[in-house]
């Protein structure tokens, strides 16, 4: 490791960007860490370009900066970042001030002989309103499921990764927020090196970009695809366990109690077990090569 490249995809967030740049700067300036910021505005509809450009644009504020020219997402914004980059470390991070940036050279330390380390928001002064905490538990729960590996935070937007790691999946990769949890499974399902960091995670400036249902129904509908694409034994076999059961389970009911033989149920539910299983042998060979 040689230094590293911190992205900070921007939206709307004129009231904080400024501050965040310069609090980076003394941040990794005090830690001799070689470091490059990249800041990718993503098209803001408020007066973030114009307070980046007023302030010298990049050369001024000592940083890599980039302007999309229409909104493409939180995703896009990071994987245009990549491409910029000139270490193998990169680092993400917001530009709202909600994560302690001055935790990145921790996080950087940790990275000796490992693939990423993500800034865990399990830390004593986490500020995560209340709505958005039942289904984040909720998704960090079926993620560790399909990984088979304990995820205290799935889609922490503070975490430093290898340039390689990146670059693998770099075609999985969403435009949208769902891209911190993507790179989150593909590396534990694929025997990468990962740790999680305990951080705080402080109020944000400025109003939320996430949008609780719609973001959360999108969050398991991506776990779901990446359990498919990495572990679908994780699905396949107890969906053919269920339908076995429940088809067994028709046919002693129908004879206990109804005195009936219920055999068609019996036998559809069957097959209907038998092909998820099949299913899931096929997807696990795909998914094993290389």
């Amino acid at each position: 490791m040689n230094g590293v490249s911190i992205i900070i995809p921007t939206y709307n967030e004129e009231k904080a960007i400024l501050e965040t740049i310069r609090n980076l700067h003394g941040t990794m300036k005090a830690s001799g860490i070689p470091y490059q910021i990249i800041i990718v505005n993503d098209c803001s509809k408020d007066g973030t370009r114009e307070i980046l450009e007023s302030n010298g644009g990049g050369e001024g504020l000592g940083a890599t900066l980039i302007h999309h020219e229409f909104n493409r997402g939180y995703g896009a914004s990071i994987k245009t970042g990549s491409k910029h980059a000139v270490y193998d470390v990169l680092c993400i991070t917001d530009s709202d001030g909600t994560y302690p940036n001055d935790r990145i050279p921790d996080l950087y330390a940790e990275m000796k002989n490992r693939d990423m380390v993500v800034g865990a928001r399990i830390g004593k002064n986490v500020h995560i309103p209340w709505l958005r905490r039942a289904p984040k538990a909720f998704i960090n729960r079926l993620a560790s499921y399909v990984s088979e590996v304990d995820i205290p935070d799935l889609n922490s937007g503070l975490r430093v990764f290898t340039k390689e790691l990146f670059d693998r999946y770099f075609s999985l990769y969403p435009n949208g927020f769902s891209l911190t949890s993507t790179i989150t499974l593909a590396a534990l399902t694929n025997g990468y090196e990962v740790k999680y960091v305990k951080i705080d995670y402080f109020k944000r400036e400025g109003s939320s970009k996430i949008r609780p249902i719609k973001d959360t129904m999108n969050f398991i509908m991506l776990i779901l695809r990446m359990c498919v694409l990495f572990n679908p034994l994780r699905i396949f076999i107890p969906l053919s366990l269920a339908l076995l059961a429940l088809g067994t389970g028709v046919l002693v009911w129908g004879l206990a109690f109804m005195g009936k033989f219920y055999d068609g149920t019996f036998i559809m539910l069957s097959l209907s077990a038998i092909q998820f299983f099949c299913m899931g042998l096929i997807a696990d060979a795909i998914s094993r090569r290389e």
